[in-house]
C-alpha cells in the first residue's frame, strides 16, 4: 500500500498508510494476527473513492511501527492494542470515526468503542463481541472448537516461541491456510504481508499476547486500570455491523453472534458464506460496503 506515513502516538511510532480527502469521515482499518495492512488492498480503494479518509495502522509488532523505548513492556494485550488505536486516534487529532477491523485489529477496535465509544462513530468487528473475557479464559470449550486453538497452545510454552522464532513464515503460512480454507491466496499475496513479520518485536508481543489472555503471564502495568474495565464485559452501545466467516477456521459461525447480549445499540450481525477469517482481505467489497452502510445510516439520521 502507497502513501506510508509514521506518527508518535503514546509509546509507538506507527507506521499507517492513508488515502483518501483530508476533509473526509475518517475510518480506521484495523488488521490482525498474522496478518497486515495488505489485508486492506482493496477495501482501502473502495472507500477513499466514496470520499473517506482510510487509516490504515500497522499493529505494534508489525511493519514498521516500533516501540519509542526499548524498556516498554513488549505486551500485545488487548489493552495495549485498543490503547494503540486511541493515541493514534489522539496523535491525528482525529474526535471520532469508524473503527472496522477483525483479530487482533478487531479487538482493538471494540475496545474503544466499549470504553470511549465517544470516539466510535460505528464499528465493524469481524466474529463480533471480540474482548477477551479473561477470567473464564480457564474454562474448556468443546473439543471440536479446542482443536481450533492448537497454535495458542503451542505459542504457550517455550517450543512454541523458538519455533515461530526459528520459521515465523512457515508458521504463519500455515495458519493462512488452516484458517481460510477456502481462499486460494497466492505466494505474492502472503509474501507481501509476511515481509511485516519481521519486525524485531513480533515474537515477543504475539507470544504475550497468547499467553496473557490465558491469565498465564502477567500484563504491561501501564494498562491495568483498562483491563480491569475490560474484566467487566462493557457493552458496546455504537451502531454496529458484525460478521462471521462460514468457512473460519478459527471460530465457527454463529447465526446470532456470540454474546449478543454485548451490543446495547443497533445492531446487524451477518453470516458470509465462503469466505473464511481474513475476511477483509477475502471479500473486500462486503467489508468495505458495511463501512459505507454506517456511515449512510449516520448521514441519514442527521438529516
Amino acid at each position: 500500500m502507497h502513501n506510508l506515513k509514521k506518527i508518535h502516538a503514546g509509546v509507538l511510532e506507527i507506521a499507517y498508510a492513508e488515502s483518501g480527502p483530508a476533509e473526509g469521515p475518517p475510518v480506521f482499518l484495523m488488521h490482525g494476527f498474522p496478518y497486515d495492512i495488505h489485508a486492506y488492498s482493496e477495501v482501502a480503494p473502495i472507500l477513499s473513492g466514496a470520499g473517506c479518509r482510510v487509516i490504515v495502522p500497522y499493529l505494534r509488532g508489525y511493519g514498521p511501527t516500533r516501540f519509542l523505548n526499548q524498556e516498554t513492556p513488549r505486551s500485545g494485550e488487548q489493552a495495549a492494542l485498543g490503547a494503540d488505536l486511541l493515541a493514534l486516534m489522539d496523535a491525528l487529532a482525529i474526535p471520532q470515526a469508524v473503527l472496522a477491523g477483525y483479530d487482533w485489529g478487531g479487538r482493538a477496535a471494540c475496545v474503544v468503542a466499549a470504553l470511549w465509544p465517544e470516539r466510535c462513530q460505528g464499528l465493524v468487528s469481524f466474529n463480533s463481541y471480540n474482548i477477551q473475557n479473561i477470567a473464564q479464559a480457564m474454562v474448556p470449550d468443546l473439543p471440536e472448537n479446542e482443536h481450533r486453538l492448537w497454535y495458542q497452545y503451542y505459542f504457550h510454552s517455550e517450543r512454541g516461541r523458538a519455533g515461530l522464532e526459528k520459521d515465523r513464515r512457515a508458521v504463519t503460512h500455515l495458519l493462512w491456510k488452516l484458517w481460510s480454507p477456502t481462499w486460494r491466496f497466492s505466494e505474492d499475496t502472503f509474501a507481501k504481508s509476511a515481509a511485516s513479520f519481521d519486525n524485531p518485536d513480533f515474537v515477543d508481543v504475539v507470544i504475550q499476547s497468547y499467553r496473557h489472555r490465558f491469565g498465564l503471564v502477567e500484563g504491561d502495568p501501564a494498562y491495568a486500570q483498562i483491563e480491569a474495565r475490560l474484566a467487566r464485559q462493557p457493552a458496546i452501545t455504537v451502531p454496529t455491523i458484525t460478521f462471521d466467516g462460514e468457512d473460519d477456521g478459527v471460530r465457527p459461525p454463529s447465526r446470532v453472534g456470540p454474546h449478543a447480549q454485548r451490543f446495547t445499540g443497533p445492531r446487524s450481525h451477518r453470516v458470509i458464506p465462503g469466505v473464511g477469517h481474513n475476511m477483509p482481505q477475502e471479500v473486500p467489497e462486503v467489508f468495505a460496503n458495511a463501512v459505507l452502510e454506517l456511515l449512510n445510516a449516520k448521514n441519514l439520521s442527521e438529516k
